[in-house]
């Protein structure tokens, strides 16, 4: 039952994201928790604070006016105080540019008595390099703009024996 309410939770949270609307995710946030996506680009990097998340998401729904994700499966995993549920997601969009494309990705979502203590994006970094790079004219540059993260140097190197 539990994992129920979570995904359906989830599937809430995809359904405002796609209607330009971050703010009942950002709402979901623990008092400590991170926001990474994997990369080096404009969309990278690791935010821990919700102010550099909020800009976050304005800066995705800027590069992104049309933006629409359609989770297609959502695992859930742990009791309330750990889940970790893994959202594959098939995403279509309409970039600044005004072109249509598509792409697949994961999220990892990690949440702690209810409350979003990590999110990881993991998406076809070529296809969004790709959108990034010829969007650079109808973003203002913002598409080829740095990362807006506030942990500079993530993820740490592996530490061996």
């Amino acid at each position: 039952m539990y994992h129920g309410f979570v995904r359906r939770r989830i599937r809430d949270l995809f359904a405002a994201i796609n209607k330009g609307d971050a703010a009942p995710f950002l709402a979901g946030l623990a008092p400590e928790f991170e926001h990474v996506f994997i990369g080096d680009h404009a969309l990278a990097g690791r935010r821990i604070s919700p102010e550099q998340t909020a800009e976050w998401y304005a800066r995705l729904f800027r590069l992104l006016p049309r933006l629409e994700f359609d989770p297609q499966r959502i695992d859930v995993a742990g009791g309330p105080w750990n889940t970790i549920a893994v959202v594959e997601w098939f995403e279509s969009n309409r970039a600044s540019d005004d072109v249509e494309t598509t792409t697949a990705g994961v999220h990892v979502v990690t949440i702690k008595w209810g409350k979003v203590t990590r999110l990881l994006i993991l998406s076809d970094t070529a296809k969004l390099q790709e959108m990034l790079l010829r969007t650079t004219g109808s973003s203002g540059g913002e598409s080829l703009a740095p990362a807006l993260d506030e942990a500079p140097g993530w993820p740490a190197p592996v530490r061996r024996g």
